[in-house]
């Protein structure tokens, strides 16, 4: 989304990788598991919570049920960012809980649009801070770091330029707190900045450490990923699931499709294992982030949020969309600035690299209005945050952050970062209509004494489960007869048949669920 890495930078970009080498259904009979690997005969789940996110446990859906996915909500505008070092370009924010305090590193950068062209190079990229106590008010304390026009009144942690032999960009910053429990006290923070210089192009990723996370320090002389495009916001993180970092970063394929790739390291310095992310039989797609990281609630996932980025061309609906004038003005510099639209999208995995990628938005565009359906709007924050809900009484539900008003559609050189809220595990739900339906799983064992289930009826509908055995058939005490109807909206609520709840009994024997539901969601469900 770089303007700098525009029209001649992208020959340059292209030439060194050529040189190195919401009601939205479906079913499991229109993928092939996503795109993820062949799963064995029979999967151990462990106590692990199983989402409706991918296939990889189902076995068969049945009557009116399928699989539907679920849109954010919009919440409240949580930051402006209006100051003389931010601007309308201002981007790519990672948001993650630190203890007590939520925090927040985003890029800072404004655009100058005037006919025929468009720049960002008023000041240089800058990486900059807010924090929160609850992730819904935000503040941007003066941290006497860096130096903006003569005063160090400001919340800037770093700004782009030459350090040693390295040209930290700070246009593409991702900044996460390392849970690897060996990592050493000053390197507490980790940052991964891309390596650009105005001379030579993009060459690579670096790797910053910060005791603080406020005050950063190199940790290699030179980049630790290198040779492709990096014009996105590329990250990494410690998988504690997987005992591992791994990367996720943009670049470009040979038909030049924006897309997503991956690998995976030890120390933070040395990667290995590249791969190009997979999503079985879905199409190509131009993708610019990839929003990547392990689901908290749920290891076993990784959950991502790329953007699809769409060029439109001009027609009637696209004269219709808010912003007109400006549109047209942008356009005059390149096209696309006036014409092509982005939104986020929604993919899961297990491995890594193989995802199931949902086809329609996630995040679409919403509802027409000021600083809306535009080129960067829809950016997700990397990445979604427990936050309490405004209902008094009500469990935490998810808060995630996304971007509008970019190119200042809102107001003249500023941007903004809207609050979207979902429930807790709430991104897909197994969904039946007062007719019913049901779902069987493939079999698998498990660990645990009850089962817990995450769920949501009308006050008609309901839900009743039932255990099969290896060869599908009810075990008695378990079956769908068993199991009084249950109904309710909960995100943790014990299943129980006539006996019980107790299936300690089954525990390590291969077993199949059989979810019975009309008028009601099935978010999750685990075994403890």
């Amino acid at each position: 989304m770089s303007i700098r890495t525009s029209i001649k930078a992208w020959k340059l970009i292209i030439a060194a990788v050529m040189a190195a080498g919401a009601g939205l259904s479906w079913t499991p009979e229109h993928s092939v598991h996503g795109g993820q690997p062949a799963d064995p005969p029979v999967r151990a789940i462990g106590s692990g919570r199983q989402l409706f996110i991918d296939d990889l446990l189902i076995d068969r859906i049945g009557g009116g049920a399928s699989l539907r996915m679920h849109e954010p909500v919009a919440r409240e505008r949580v930051l402006e960012f209006g100051q003389p070092w931010e601007g309308s370009g201002s981007s790519f924010h990672s948001i993650f809980k630190d203890g007590d305090m939520y925090r927040m590193y985003y890029s800072a950068w404004d655009f100058t649009i005037k006919p025929g062209k468009v720049t960002d190079d008023s000041h240089p990229y800058m990486l900059c801070y807010a924090e929160s106590k609850d992730g819904i008010h935000w503040r941007k304390p003066n941290l006497g770091i860096c130096t903006f026009k003569g005063s160090k009144q400001n919340n800037i942690v770093m700004i782009s330029g030459r350090l040693d032999s390295v040209y930290p960009d700070l246009g593409h910053p991702a900044v996460f707190k390392d849970e690897n429990p060996d990592a050493p006290a000053d390197a507490r923070y980790k940052a991964i900045v891309r390596d650009y210089s105005p001379a030579t192009g993009v060459r690579g990723l670096l790797a910053f450490k910060s005791a603080d996370g406020l005050r950063w320090k190199l940790m290699h002389e030179k980049a630790v990923i290198d040779n492709d495009a990096f014009d996105s916001q590329n990250l990494a993180f410690w998988d504690e699931g997987r005992k591992e970092y791994r990367a996720y970063w943009r670049y470009m394929t040979p038909k030049y499709n924006r897309s997503i790739r991956t690998a995976v390291s030890k120390d933070f310095i040395h990667w290995t294992d590249r791969a190009d992310l997979r999503y079985g039989n879905e199409p190509e797609r131009q993708l610019y982030t990839n929003v990547v990281k392990t689901y908290y609630r749920a290891p076993e996932y990784l959950i991502g949020f790329p953007v699809r980025y769409t060029e439109r061309g001009w027609s009637e609906s696209m004269k219709a969309l808010p912003d007109l004038e400006n549109r047209k003005l942008r356009a005059t510099g390149e096209e696309r600035f006036g014409t092509a639209l982005t939104e986020s999208l929604l993919m899961a995995s297990r491995d890594g690299v193989n995802f199931k990628r949902w086809p329609e938005a996630f995040l679409r565009p919403g509802i027409e209005r000021t600083g809306t359906w535009h080129y960067g709007q829809q950016y997700i924050a990397w990445s979604m945050v427990e936050t309490k809900s405004a209902l008094e009484g009500a469990p935490n539900e998810i808060s995630i952050y996304a971007v509008e008003g970019f190119w200042g559609t809102i107001k003249k050189g500023m941007d903004a970062l809207r609050r979207y809220t979902i429930r807790l595990d709430g991104f897909v739900s197994l969904h039946a209509p007062m007719s019913g339906g049901e779902l069987v799983t493939k079999p698998f064992t498990f660990s645990g004494k009850e089962l817990v289930m995450n769920f949501s009826t009308s006050a008609a509908g309901g839900i009743q489960v039932e255990l099969l055995d290896a060869a599908g058939k009810p075990i008695p005490g378990y079956t769908a007869e068993d199991c009084p109807e249950f109904f309710g909206d909960t995100v943790d609520r014990k299943v129980s048949w006539k006996n019980g709840a107790d299936v300690s009994a089954l525990q390590g024997k291969t077993v199949q669920l059989r979810f019975v539901l009309r008028d009601a969601d099935i978010y999750s469900f685990r075994f403890q």
